[in-house]
């Protein structure tokens, strides 16, 4: 590792700890050069698909993206920012295990919507309106009527939170 103060190119580490609750390690080091000190990150290498717009643009994958869309579909509804944060990592890793350089991006959008179905029936129906861009009401009912035949004993999300 270079030093950033005399940019000699040998160090030794002195402490290495888990930094970023486990997805990076931190390592302090010391120059061998000028003694001095810094810091240094080591994280593995994220390999995320280009995405493939519905017009065939190609775009990086943006986790930003998704975490915009499910938080504006959560609005006023009983969701946490920590539920939306694990809702949006279950999809980025079904993304990465996927293991393709491309993913369209309706496959991404039906992983949102499969687990948002079960986190808030509420928010799904948010996300599903915008995302499938339902072209009249009939659409829209056959949806709904789809939630209404949910399997028996589940339980819909939000229940009593009106």
């Amino acid at each position: 590792m270079r030093c950033p103060w005399c940019g000699h190119l040998e160090d030794r580490v002195v402490d290495s700890r888990e930094a970023q609750e486990g997805q990076a390690t931190r390592r302090r080091r010391e120059c061998l050069g000028c003694a001095r000190r810094f810091t240094t990150y080591e994280r593995i290498e994220e390999i995320l698909p280009h995405v493939v717009k519905k017009d065939g643009r190609r775009e990086p994958f943006d986790r930003k993206k998704i975490v915009e869309g499910v938080s504006r579909a959560c609005q006023k509804r009983p969701v946490s920012a920590e539920q939306i944060e694990a809702l949006v990592a279950g999809v980025e890793r079904q993304v990465q295990e996927l293991g393709e350089r491309e993913i369209r991006t309706v496959a991404i959008g039906e992983a949102v919507m499969q687990r948002l179905r079960k986190l808030d029936e509420v928010a799904y129906v948010r996300f599903a309106s915008v995302y499938r861009a339902f072209r009249d009401v009939g659409e829209f009912m056959t949806e709904l009527e789809g939630l209404a035949r949910r399997e028996p004993g589940s339980k819909p999300g939000g229940e009593g939170t009106r």
